[in-house]
């Protein structure tokens, strides 16, 4: 057995795997380890490739196993984890959300796969493994602090669809690569200081759930921000 190949596979497999695991516990009723299994898979997600890159054995089937299991787990179990945890309480409008998610996540990976040559520096659209976990982490937060989404009204589907949209969108969003992409401006930054701030002091009374959806929001929203401010800039 060539464990050079095997490692990442074993991590991409892994991902489908934590995501399967969510998708079995929302459907027994444990939302709590249907939101943490989702975040698992995140972890599994990242280690692939960059065993693989470690290994020097990236691989065309490695990418498309890859998208595959990034459906699954980021896409469709997330999707599932929503509807059990409140959007069935939406009738026609939440099963459209949720098909809505999954498909926005179906197109950001082909999308990504046909430009991974053409767009360098930054992700063209939220990455679905942060758009799966925003759906994950703020579910989680909610259970452990025995948040009701249906006090806010229609605010979960239409943030949920946002977040959707925001996967098949032009917005620009840092890769964290250091490999020329677009510069992350000052009121951006800004901005995303004062919103994992704000989202801290909400979640304080169950912290670690409030920092992992800090984290994916603040990042989902700075980009848009900053794609704003990029635009004005090149007017300028």
């Amino acid at each position: 057995m060539d464990y050079r190949r095997f490692l990442p596979n074993l991590c991409t497999s892994m991902n489908l795997v934590f995501g399967m695991c969510s998708i079995l516990s929302t459907y027994s009723g444990d939302l709590v380890w249907g939101s943490i299994f989702i975040l698992l898979a995140l972890v599994a997600d990242g280690l692939d490739g960059r065993t693989a890159r470690f290994f020097g054995v990236s691989s065309e089937m490695g990418k498309e196993m890859d998208s595959l299991c990034d459906l699954g787990s980021f896409g469709i179990a997330p999707g599932f984890l929503a509807w059990a945890f409140v959007l069935h309480n939406y009738g026609l409008l939440g099963v459209v959300v949720v098909i809505l998610f999954a498909v926005c996540g179906m197109w950001r990976l082909a999308r990504f796969n046909v430009n991974a040559s053409v767009v360098h520096g930054y992700f063209m659209g939220l990455a679905i493994p942060a758009g799966g976990n925003i759906v994950a982490m703020t579910t989680l937060l909610f259970v452990t602090m025995g948040v009701n989404p249906l006090s806010f009204g229609l605010a979960y589907p239409i943030i949920m669809a946002i977040v959707g949209y925001l996967m098949v969108s032009h917005v620009h969003y840092p890769n964290f690569k250091g490999d020329g992409g677009e510069p992350f401006y000052l009121v951006s930054k800004a901005f995303a200081v004062l919103m994992f701030a704000g989202i801290l002091w909400f979640g304080q009374a169950s912290l670690l759930p409030a920092l992992a959806v800090a984290v994916f929001c603040t990042y989902a929203a700075a980009g848009i921000l900053n794609t704003i401010v990029a635009l004005f800039a090149k007017e300028g």
